[in-house]
């Protein structure tokens, strides 16, 4: 194994890494490590990346990197198994083995730690594995940081032991021993320079939206597994979506998303969630006027205009221009 050999990207078709460990983290969650088969580095990565697995349907699911991102030749992500979910995790859990060759998308980043001179984490369950790395950079760089990190119980909160050199910056609060994060009092302290980052389930990203409300819009940064309420599309009459590397326009009826008008003209857009929470249908916008629907950008992504989530975002207007 050497260093010197550069990542093995198809760009088509992503990464093909070999589990090389499949380990339980807690109650319902298993670690896994994938490598490159021949040895080569990985892609570069940093705090808040994920990657997309591809299961054997062809779909794609998509897991925080949670380990060493100086690591070059190792990808470590968490999966807690999900009853009610579509399947993937189920897959990941009972049928994906050591040695098994597992498709993989990525890293993308949609949650990347900014500078700061201090950060609150905030960590709900699974939510903690984005964090883990974020927190390794805070404490190489010698920055302020907490983490406060809930769970149902102790048991079914992954990678606690990672953090037993922190006691004195990490609340491990489960709500079997604590009740819920007192997120009020916690987050009334603190002030405008400091970065507050939360991934968890959607309740608890909500309560920290609303406690962060005295706060700058861009203090607060959160990541998303589930999508959030959406009202009515702004129009709801047909619009055209011109592909600009081809001149190909199609229309695009109420009944219909962009991911599915511009996949009826030829053009393969790879996608996972379909709720606008994944980032992976991400496209680059030319021209028009959209309606974002989306679950992942603020309010500057928003203002800026220049991309969308095709599988749920729409139109304002009578016609849009993409990077297709």
């Amino acid at each position: 194994m050497s260093a010197a050999v550069p990542p093995r990207v198809d760009p088509g078709r992503g990464l093909s890494l070999r589990v090389t460990s499949k380990t339980p983290a807690a109650d319902g969650v298993v670690a896994l490590t994938l490598t490159d088969p021949t040895g080569a580095r990985l892609p570069d990565w940093t705090p808040g990346s994920h990657i997309d697995l591809i299961l054997p349907s062809g779909e794609s699911r998509q897991y925080s990197l949670c380990g060493d991102r100086w690591d070059a030749h190792t990808y470590r992500v968490g999966v807690l198994r999900e009853p009610g979910g579509r399947g993937g995790s189920a897959w990941i859990h009972d049928e994906l083995a050591v040695g098994d060759l597992v498709g993989i998308g990525g890293p993308r980043n949609r949650f990347g730690l900014v500078p700061s001179s201090r950060y609150l984490f905030v960590a709900g369950g699974i939510g903690i594995t984005p964090l883990l790395p974020m927190i390794a950079a805070a404490d190489r760089l010698g920055t302020d940081w907490r983490l406060v990190y809930g769970g149902r119980t102790r048991g079914s909160m992954a990678f606690i032991d990672e953090l037993a050199g922190h006691r004195d910056r990490v609340s491990v609060l489960p709500q079997d021993e604590h009740g819920l994060l007192p997120l009020a009092d916690l987050l009334a302290e603190v002030d405008a320079d400091t970065r507050v980052y939360c991934c968890g389930p959607a309740p608890l990203l909500d309560a920290v939206d609303d406690a962060c409300a005295h706060l700058p819009s861009q203090a607060l940064r959160t990541e998303r597994f589930a999508a959030r309420e959406q009202g009515a599309p702004v129009r709801d009459t047909p619009f055209t979506v011109a592909l600009g590397r081809t001149g190909t326009e199609v229309e695009v009826t109420p009944d219909i998303t962009v991911l599915e008008a511009v996949r009826s003209a030829g053009v393969e857009v790879l996608s996972s969630c379909r709720e606008g929470t994944c980032g992976t249908c991400e496209t680059t916008v030319l021209a028009g006027d959209l309606d974002h629907r989306d679950s992942i950008l603020d309010e500057d992504g928003r203002a800026a205009g220049d991309c969308m989530f095709v599988c749920v975002s729409r139109s304002r207007g009578d016609r849009l221009v993409l990077d297709l």
